[in-house]
């Protein structure tokens, strides 16, 4: 479990969230930074183009990236935006949430193996290293495995924690890379069709959960377009890409366009 430095976020922060409820006038989602802490999202904050149903965007379950718009530190509420997110900001966060995600795979094994609650471990080590380098835990982690156990004593990491630390380390600084590919048909016969099947490939794009990998979405001579994944875990990359093609042929025709699989 990723332990949070603070109860509360900050305007403007950038967080993960995963969607909890969707309703007609928007979503409540929770925190996955801050405990759990629910947040919600108002219709207005989902999209900054039209969508005919809020369930094109979004479904209970999948994560995004939200930014923080409001919040009320007397109640303990917070109000966040997807559309308010660039794809920079996206991508970026995405990045950091992997690595965040592998400190703490990295300091859950370690508690367990010293019989210590994790929470004392974000306190004494994750925590400790980002306010000592100002930097991402997991790379102060990286560069203790090439450079040894100074890195973390600088830090005020106690005794206790270090040599575990750099034996699991190692284990975790690679990980092999996956990829699934399809090709698919996109037509559209309107004037405007080039906007149609880019709106289109938009919207497929909203619903991608960033959590498993990374998409890209590019032709190989049009009609004919490469939905790509790539991720580290086989399955899961495989039964997104599953999941994103029936989303797809879902979405096209609100979106007016024809959308077929091709065959391999």
């Amino acid at each position: 479990m990723i332990f949070p430095k603070k109860p509360l976020p900050d305007d403007g922060e950038i967080l993960i969230a995963t969607v909890k409820k969707v309703f007609d006038q928007g979503a409540y989602v929770t925190l996955d930074e801050y405990g759990g802490l629910e947040a919600y999202l108002p219709w207005i904050e989902v999209s900054s183009r039209w969508v005919r149903n809020v369930r094109d965007v979004l479904s209970e379950g999948r994560k995004i990236v939200v930014k923080v718009i409001r919040i009320d530190r007397k109640k303990g509420t917070v109000d966040v935006s997807l559309k308010k997110v660039t794809e920079d900001e996206k991508k970026k966060k995405m990045a950091q949430w992997k690595r965040l995600q592998r400190t703490d795979k990295i300091l859950e094994i370690v508690s367990k193996r010293l019989n210590l609650p994790e929470r004392q471990a974000w306190d004494e080590v994750a925590w400790r290293l980002e306010s000592k380098y100002n930097t991402d835990a997991f790379a102060v982690l990286e560069r203790a495995a090439k450079e040894g156990d100074k890195v973390l004593r600088e830090a005020g990491v106690p005794d206790v924690w270090i040599k575990p630390l750099l034996e699991e380390i190692g284990k975790h600084i690679e990980e092999k890379r996956y990829k699934v590919q399809q090709i698919v048909v996109v037509r559209s016969n309107s004037p405007d069709g080039v906007a149609k099947i880019k709106s289109f490939f938009g919207a497929a794009e909203e619903t991608f959960n960033d959590d498993v990998g990374e998409l890209r979405i590019f032709s190989v001579g049009a009609p004919r377009y490469m939905v790509e994944i790539t991720g580290t875990d086989k399955a899961e990359i495989g039964a997104e890409l599953s999941r994103l093609l029936k989303k797809m042929e879902s979405l096209a025709k609100s979106h007016d366009v024809s959308f077929m699989v091709a065959k391999k």
